[in-house]
């Protein structure tokens, strides 16, 4: 299902809620940006990173744990540019829950590809119908003990808005997924840890953290 939907380009955001904001807390008003995103912070999550429900991931060489940033994917029915909040999520044919995994790293200020982009770093579920997102709340667990839950309540920008902002200046195509945001600094995983991410009324996604490769 993954292959047949999800078939073009994943996007995400950071920096997209309330929460992350106050971790950073006055570091976020230091150069170079000096405050708060204005538009949305976006990072692309390429073909490689897609893994399914139940995979093993590997972690990079050298690296010891990984960040599980537990968020939901928008996944577009159909291409969509400079939408308005009345038919936003219209352009939506469902959603996916998604583990996207980071390398700890420190900065925003630099474009994060090892971090972000290495093999398996976005485990997807399988894509679920549409459903209220107002205060979805997503629980990550790692080797069975609740780690984060986190309320789409919580985001700057909710996914209507989200579509709105992106689309204005950019073309979602079917089968795009944008991502609606991670928390900073998420919970990390090492080898061998078994990860779940679930959602009332979703279902969940899991996954395993294998060694480094070699």
């Amino acid at each position: 299902m993954i292959k047949q939907i999800v078939s073009g380009t994943v996007y995400g955001v950071v920096l997209n809620d309330r929460a992350s904001l106050g971790k950073i807390g006055e570091a976020l008003e230091a150069a170079p940006y000096k405050g708060a995103p204005q538009a949305p912070a976006m990072y692309i999550k390429p073909a490689n990173t897609r893994v399914p429900c139940g995979a093993a991931v590997n972690l990079p060489k050298g690296a010891k744990t990984v960040e599980v940033g537990a968020t939901i994917g928008l996944v577009m029915g159909r291409a969509a540019a400079r939408l308005n909040r009345a038919n936003a999520l219209d352009a939506v044919a469902g959603i996916v829950l998604a583990g996207d995994l980071s390398l700890p790293h420190d900065s925003y200020y630099r474009p994060a590809i090892r971090e972000k982009c290495f093999d398996g770093s976005l485990p997807l579920s399988s894509v679920k119908p549409l459903v209220d997102l107002a205060n979805l709340q997503l629980t990550t667990e790692i080797d069975g003990q609740v780690v984060e839950q986190r309320s789409l309540a919580d985001l700057i920008r909710d996914p209507a808005q989200l579509l709105v902002d992106v689309t204005e200046f950019m073309t979602l195509s079917q089968g795009d997924v944008l991502l609606v945001g991670v928390s900073y600094m998420a919970p990390q995983a090492g080898a061998g840890s078994q990860v779940k991410i679930s959602a009332e009324g979703v279902g969940s996604l899991q996954f395993s953290i294998a060694g480094a490769q070699a």
